[in-house]
């Protein structure tokens, strides 16, 4: 295990699964005690919390609604009220809801910019209240804020673009107090929301420099990247990890 990370502490919102889950093992492998926070899959979190202590990390799992201002305030208030400080905020929640504007429901708009866009901004929000110099806020963004070139996928890129802008913001907002703010952009990554094994696989993979997807833990690397003592100078970014899609 390295220990970049030792004495930090971790709050991943929406750690279950997918990158949130391979960042939590990886963070965690870097000597950072990591809170796993999770929407309704329960199961998954406390298995991965397992994972990680079988391993030789610290971890909990701490049930956080991305769309419950109040509630993911609360989760991150209790984390860093029973660690005693909070250093790095990974938002790595989100929602993959497609459709053309014109069939797109309200409904839908609405959920995805409360989870993908709202949800970060509280998070950023609450953490930022705990840390102090060399704390990390790192988002999750999408290649797709870059490049959309299916149908269907106008509010989801909208999304992802929105965080772009507000990674600027808030790197100017907390820079005197030492705290960067970035975003991840991975392409095509093989998790549950985007497999490799899924209808538009090979079409992604048509349109990239590298034809495939992604790993989780490729992306957990970037992450750890930002998180780590190195990254001191690396703020306002939109880190593409995208094989290409993009380029």
């Amino acid at each position: 295990m390295s220990t970049n990370l030792n004495g930090k502490v971790a709050f991943i919102n929406g750690g279950s699964r997918g990158i949130g889950a391979a960042s939590a093992r990886r963070l965690a492998r870097e000597g950072a005690t990591v809170a796993i926070g999770y929407a309704a899959s329960a199961s998954a979190a406390e298995a991965l919390v397992a994972e990680i202590e079988a391993a030789g990390g610290n971890a909990i799992a701490v049930k956080a609604d991305a769309t419950d201002a109040a509630a993911l305030t609360q989760a991150i208030d209790g984390v860093a009220a029973r660690f005693g400080r909070l250093d790095i905020l990974l938002n790595s929640a989100g929602v993959l809801l497609m459709g053309p504007v014109d069939q797109f429901s309200l409904e839908d708009f609405d959920k995805t910019v409360a989870v993908n866009v709202r949800a970060v901004f509280v998070a950023s929000k609450a953490a930022a209240a705990h840390m102090t110099d060399g704390g990390r806020i790192i988002n999750i963004g999408s290649t797709n804020a870059q490049r959309m070139p299916f149908a269907g996928g106008a509010a989801y890129a909208m999304s992802k673009s929105a965080l772009t802008g507000l990674v600027k913001g808030m790197a100017r907002d907390l820079g005197s107090r030492g705290i960067t703010v970035n975003n991840v952009a991975p392409g095509p990554v093989d998790t549950e929301m985007n497999p490799a094994t899924g209808d538009f696989a090979a079409t992604m993979h048509g349109l990239m420099a590298i034809p495939r997807h992604g790993h989780a833990d490729e992306i957990a690397a970037m992450v750890a990247y930002l998180a780590s003592p190195e990254a001191a100078f690396v703020t306002g970014a939109d880190l593409l990890i995208d094989g290409g899609f993009a380029a």
